[in-house]
């Protein structure tokens, strides 16, 4: 079972603080901020880290799902947008996926498509899994 690890640190006011995020493995590390987040200022935000995630895990499940119908796709290019409301609250996201993939039509295209939606871990985790805390008061 593999445990992927990532971190975040936030200093100051919600406004005016800012923080940065890491990835586990190193790959990324970068800034955030209230303008990152809810406005157009430089920098990443939770919302565009999920998306990059969403995408990923979706192109990756379905190319699994073609592979065991014994297709090759040529190519699956995904994009997730992840819309966060005013509340604040993430209410949608949206994937739009683009494959080559010899051999296959349409329709099965659609069906596998829809399957990757569903079943994907990171779909599957967005739909409302467990979420366990522990939290400490530092001194």
């Amino acid at each position: 079972m593999q445990v992927r690890v990532s971190s975040a640190q936030w200093q100051g006011s919600l406004q005016e603080g800012s923080g940065r995020m890491a990835l586990g493995s190193g790959a990324y590390t970068g800034p955030y901020s209230f303008g990152s987040r809810f406005e157009s200022a430089p920098g990443t935000n939770p919302e565009e880290l999920i998306a990059a995630a969403h995408a990923g895990c979706y192109s990756m499940f379905l190319s699994a799902l073609l592979g065991k119908a014994g297709l090759v796709p040529t190519s699956i290019r995904t994009t997730a947008k992840v819309r966060l409301t005013n509340a604040p609250r993430i209410d949608l996201i949206e994937l739009e996926t683009e494959a080559e993939v010899p051999g296959l039509n349409d329709g099965d295209f659609q069906k596998y498509a829809q399957e990757a939606k569903l079943n994907c871990p990171v779909s599957q985790a967005l739909a409302g899994p467990e979420i366990r805390l522990l939290a400490r008061l530092m001194p």
